[in-house]
């Protein structure tokens, strides 16, 4: 039995056919559940909360050993995010450094020549977007202090 071109080409096209049929199929089927939009928006809060709480774990600043090391990590991360393209990561493991430095000034003067002026611009909005948490962290922490001493 031989077959030919013309029959191969219309059983690939059936097979196709098929396929789509099913993927469309299947497609109604996931999007008329009543729970899809519920899991949509579920899994976008849970990836939203993921990016925001990317920023690493700042060490205790009194094991000065600690520090140090999560110094030298943060830089070296940073600067091989930013060689690789990957500039908003790389900015906001630079700016967990200047955080733990302990002569930030200095580091952001090294920083300015070293890095091209857009990504020193975006480092510099980061820096006050993590002293704006920190004070929001800090007042919230006075708030709890104040109501638990009222109670």
């Amino acid at each position: 039995m031989e077959i030919n071109k013309t029959t191969l080409g219309i059983a690939a096209g059936v097979a196709g056919t098929l396929f789509l049929g099913y993927c469309i199929y299947f497609d109604h089927k996931r999007r008329s559940d009543p729970e899809y939009k519920k899991k949509v928006r579920e899994r976008r809060r849970k990836a939203k909360k993921a990016a925001a709480g990317r920023r690493p774990e700042i060490p205790n600043l009194v094991d000065k050993d600690a520090v140090q090391r999560f110094f030298l990590q943060e830089i070296q991360m940073g600067e091989m995010l930013i060689s690789s393209g990957h500039i908003e990561q790389g900015v906001e493991h630079l700016a967990s450094a200047v955080v733990v430095c302990g002569q930030p000034t200095q580091l952001l003067q090294v920083l300015q020549q070293t890095l091209p002026a857009q990504v020193f611009t975006l480092l510099i909005h980061k820096m006050k977007e993590y002293g704006n948490k920190m004070e929001q962290q800090a007042k919230e922490g006075q708030v709890e202090e104040l109501t638990d001493d009222l109670e």
